[in-house]
This record gives structure tokens, sequence and C-alpha cells, in this order.
């Protein structure tokens, strides 16, 4: 049988839409679309996705409310499939929707991840920039001692300039997306897990503690520490103000004063990301919260 460039085409589409599933955890029908495929009509995503199922890579929930919206997540097969190929190795494998029941207990938090990352592509190709679909990495673990690990909601790859690759900057960014399901204190409690890793250093098994000086675990894996982006859901403007208050007086704790003099801290509503975009001057930063700037902005110590 002869293959055709169609064929060819149609299979990169299905492993993206796939590679994709596996990464993000979920995702609507829509955000699918807008993810993978923003230039094709929404019915080829929706065929794409129902082909994939009838496979048994992907299965769906339908949410009751919301116009019966579907969501779709990976099948155990489908990870495994798809964790063979080299853009998802070394990933950790995502918590399975072992039912309907557990998935919809889920998947308010983890669309709401899943939107935030279309919004930081959606900009990038409005602005000629680059950041690509998995680009966007749901729960990076990076241990911080003791057995404990901070795993942000998401850590997200930009490359500032033009798509050509010339005279671009990279960018990382750590994502904490909060829904107001927790107080301000515990929000803001989330600091001190980036404070520790900021400074965590683990000494090599079976080494003896020296006065030399041994790297940051972080060093291993980033040039500079990403900036630490809160985005704030499920409030009203008085609750967004006492979460970004409550960010802010975590610096008397020394590790977290320390962070936030090192490493670029903001928040933002999520309602100003989906009307002004990520790039725009809509997040405050913690160390001054009556400012407000672009997340890639550099700002001075």
């Amino acid at each position: 049988m002869t293959t055709t460039r169609a064929d060819v085409d149609a299979g990169a589409g299905d492993r993206e839409a796939l590679a994709v599933l596996v990464q993000y955890r979920m995702a609507t029908t829509e955000q699918m679309h807008l993810i993978t495929a923003p230039g094709v009509r929404i019915e080829q995503t929706r065929r794409r996705l129902a082909k994939l199922r009838a496979e048994g890579l992907v299965d769906r929930i339908t949410l009751p409310q919301a116009g019966r919206t579907r969501v779709w997540f990976a099948t155990g097969y489908g990870v495994r499939v798809a964790g063979e190929w080299p853009e998802l190795r070394g990933r950790r494998p995502p918590r399975l929707v072992s039912d309907p029941v557990a998935g919809r207990l889920r998947v308010s938090h983890t669309l709401t991840v899943t939107e935030t990352g279309l919004q930081f592509l959606l900009d990038a190709r409005r602005r000629g920039e680059v950041c690509r679909p998995l680009d966007f990495l749901p729960e990076v673990h990076h241990p911080v001692g003791g057995g404990e690990a901070a795993i942000p909601d998401a850590l997200v790859y930009y490359q500032r300039g033009g798509r050509d690759g010339g005279g671009g900057s990279m960018l990382r960014a750590f994502l904490e997306v909060d829904r107001a399901t927790m107080g301000p204190e515990r929000l803001a409690s989330k600091l001190r897990a980036y404070a520790r890793l900021h400074q965590y250093a683990p000494v090599p098994v079976g080494r003896r503690r020296t006065m030399e000086a041994v790297p940051e675990e972080w060093r291993r894996h980033y040039p500079l520490f990403p900036r630490l982006l809160f985005v704030l859901d499920g409030t009203g403007p008085a609750g967004i103000d006492n979460r970004i208050r409550a960010l802010h007086a975590a610096d008397v704790d020394p590790a977290v004063a320390l962070l936030l003099r090192q490493v670029t801290v903001l928040a933002a509503p999520m309602t100003d990301l989906l009307h002004h975009g990520p790039a725009a001057a809509v997040w405050h930063p913690i160390r001054d919260p009556e400012r407000r700037v672009g997340w890639m902005e550099q700002l001075m110590p």
C-alpha cells in the first residue's frame, strides 16, 4: 500500500493529540482543537479524538453542566504507547482517570491548568514567538529533601524573539493555579516549598559533608531559577486581593524573603489572562503588589 502525504500528516496529528493528552492530563474538545489544530475546522479535531478513542488510546467523560462538555484523557494503553516516544521520555506518567466519578472530582482544577497553558500558547502565536504544545509540562517533580517535593501545577518554556530562533531568549516559569479552594495562608505556604527548592543542595550518597559547596539541585535542570507565577481564579476582586496580600506577607520567613529577592514571583487573576493575554501588564509582583507588570519583564532586585 502506498503511503500518502495525507496519511503522514494524519499520523503526526494523531501522535501530537495523544502526546498532549498524556502530558496535560485532561482537555476539552475545544481546548484540544486550539492546542493542536487551530488552523482547521473543529470537526476534524472531533473526528481525530473519536478515532483515538476507538483505538483505545483515549477516553472521555461528559460533564452534566456547561452544555454537556466532553473532557478527554489518555487511557492506560495510551500512556504506555506515548511513554515510548522521545518527546515524552523521562516524564512522570500521569495519574490515570480510573472512572467517570474520579474524573469529575479532578476535572475543574485540571481544566483550569490546561486553560492557563493554552493562554501562553495563544499569546506566543499572536506575538510570533515560540511556545509549542509540549512546552507546557504539568506536575514536574522537584525533590526538596526528606522525601518531599515541590510540584508546580505546570512548568512552561517560552522563547522570546522570532520563530526562526534568532536572537531570542528562553524563559521558564513555574505556574501555580489557585481556584480559591484553600485559604490565603495555605496558598502562601507554597512559597516555602519553592524557597526550599531554591536552596536545596543534596549531598550525594556515600559522600561526607565537607566545606566544599554543593550546587543546588535545580541547577541541574535550569540555568536560572524559573519565574514563579500564581494564577488566581474562583473568587472576586476582594478574594484576589486577599490572596496577593497573603503571598506578600509570607516574606517574614527568611527563606521566602531570599526567594523573593532573587526570583521573579508574580500573581495575576485568571480573568485578566483571558481578556488581555499573559504578556500584558496584568501581573502583581509579590514584593510590590501595587504594581502591574508583564511576566516577561526583568524586575530589579
